[in-house]
């Protein structure tokens, strides 16, 4: 992503995070109080690179609402509103709409359209979707018809979100797991395929040439440095446990 972008949405995970929907083996473990400060510590990360960071209150009724990317897709001028797969999720996306639709034109999706944020991978030119749990192909092609941008699709009823096995860093370069290192619709970029015991760390989020990546992953992080990029590791240990990475925290335009 490039440094035209002047706004981040946020919310502070809810005290009914840990009912978040997880099949992480610590989610039992999750510690409230570290994920506000780690959460805090990002937002701040934020606002050092020059972003108006929009703090939208917790909600409790949604254990996994501080993953605001997922409420909406953005592209220039338009924010298209998303319908979550889970319906425990649904509602997410309406008070970021309250803050969206004082910037930009805003639609909202309908049934049976499902699409989630975190399986848009953001390009130069055109973004790269995963037709997966979450996101299905009405929604796909409603979101390149509204936001007037091509979509290129990666079909998969195996994941979740496409955006934790592929980012987007800049210069041509997507930091990208094993498993989907030769799918050929990455054979145009130069790719940094991480070690497999690292797959969290493919979910990065670039500002201009910095790189926000997860501290706990050394040899994905050296990878990215060595490629030209600079890099702010940040611990999101918390979130982890809630299958939650970097760019799951914020909505930015």
């Amino acid at each position: 992503m490039g440094s035209s972008l002047k706004r981040a949405i946020v919310r502070p995970p809810p005290s009914s995070f840990r009912g978040c929907i997880s099949s992480h083996p610590l989610v039992g473990t999750l510690d409230l109080d570290l994920a506000l400060h780690q959460h805090e510590k990002y937002c701040h990360e934020l606002e050092e690179r020059g972003l108006d960071v929009i703090r939208l209150p917790p909600d409790v009724s949604h254990p996994d609402s501080c993953f605001v990317e997922d409420t909406a897709v953005i592209h220039k001028s338009k924010a298209l509103l998303t319908r979550m797969a889970r319906s425990e999720r649904r509602g997410e996306e309406i008070s970021v709409h309250q803050v969206l639709k004082d910037y930009l034109s805003t639609k909202v999706i309908q049934a049976p359209t499902t699409l989630e944020g975190g399986d848009v991978v953001h390009c130069e030119k055109f973004f790269i979707s995963g037709e997966s749990q979450r996101s299905n192909l009405v929604g796909i092609r409603e979101m390149e018809t509204w936001l007037g941008i091509e979509v290129r699709i990666v079909s998969d009823p195996r994941i979740v979100h496409l955006k934790s096995h592929m980012t987007y860093l800049g210069k041509n370069t997507m930091i990208v797991t094993p498993s989907y290192a030769k799918h050929p619709i990455l054979e145009r970029f130069d790719r940094i395929v991480i070690p497999e015991e690292e797959a969290y760390a493919a979910n990065t989020l670039s500002l201009g040439d910095l790189v926000f990546m997860s501290s706990r992953h050394r040899r994905s992080i050296q990878l990215v440095k060595s490629a030209g990029f600079e890099v702010l590791p940040l611990d999101l240990s918390e979130f982890e446990k809630c299958e939650g990475a970097l760019t799951c925290l914020s909505l930015l335009f």
